[in-house]
């Protein structure tokens, strides 16, 4: 009505009319001015919907309130990001299911020493590693491997490579050990021909890392990376079309540094997993 008022000219007595509104209370209306509570809360929507955007739409409730409550420094409840992101209509990336493969009969099998026990008392104790399928272009394939602490769930190392072979597991496991000399953790994997593999039996000797392997069908056994491909996937792999391998090489790279660095996280006390580790 305001509008039709200052742009067109009509009379309020008319639009109110046509509008079955008292002119009343349209001068009521005229006359308001928001509460310090409603402008708190149209100032947080604004900055949800900001930050929702920003992330590309991976944010829940639970992370937009871990995010926001840090940069805003406040401490608002999950239960009104909830109520301001279904009002605004925003949910999270749904998460796809990661196809369910059984591996093949291995050289060098180890025992499932981890047994699930996923607790880790300090860095570089225990660590757990796989390797993902990507594709990019028009069908073509990329294999991601990555090696995550479980005491910070932080990235240790990552490799990508256009071939699932040997010397991806090995490149990303000698990274890791580049960056953390002389640790000696226990290493879950499955297993897949380069987890039991001459090589991979090599560097458990020159490294004197304990190998732990998953049963063969029970994803479960290595539950954390399974987890955070879960999490890369839904946060950023499946947002995007990949033209080339290289904008799917600076995309992971980029998730990797906002993943370690950026991605607070209530277990880790809103910190990120490097802040985490060097809070300690």
């Amino acid at each position: 009505m305001q509008e039709l008022y200052v742009e067109k000219g009509y009379a309020i007595a008319a639009l109110c009319a046509l509008a079955s509104v008292a002119r009343s209370a349209y001068y009521k209306w005229l006359k308001w001015t928001p509460s310090a509570k409603e402008r708190e809360a149209r100032m947080l929507a604004k900055e949800v919907k900001r930050h929702y955007e920003k992330r590309d739409g991976i944010l829940g409730y639970r992370q937009m309130r871990t995010q926001l409550n840090r940069k805003l420094n406040q401490k608002y409840n999950k239960k009104r990001y909830y109520r301001i992101m279904r009002a605004l209509e925003l949910k999270a990336v749904i998460r796809k299911k990661r196809p369910h493969y059984v591996s093949a009969t291995a050289l060098h099998v180890a025992e499932n020493k981890m047994n699930r026990d996923f607790d880790a008392s300090a860095p570089n104790v225990k660590w757990s590693t796989d390797v993902t399928e990507l594709k990019y272009g028009n069908g073509r394939k990329a294999y991601l491997s990555a090696v995550i602490d479980l005491y910070d769930n932080a990235i240790v190392s990552w490799v990508l490579s256009h071939s699932n072979n040997n010397k991806l597991v090995m490149d990303t496991l000698k990274k890791a050990y580049t960056k953390n000399p002389g640790v000696s953790p226990m290493i879950q994997s499955d297993r897949g021909f380069q987890y039991t593999s001459h090589e991979y039996k090599r560097l458990q000797l020159k490294y004197g890392f304990t190998k732990s392997m998953s049963r063969v069908g029970r994803c479960l056994d290595n539950q954390p990376i399974e987890r955070f491909w879960g999490t890369y996937k839904s946060e950023s792999y499946y947002l995007t079309k990949y033209d080339a391998y290289e904008s799917l090489y600076s995309a992971v790279r980029r998730y990797m540094n906002y993943y370690n660095n950026y991605r607070y996280t209530e277990c880790l006390d809103g910190l990120s997993p490097n802040e985490y580790r060097r809070a300690v």
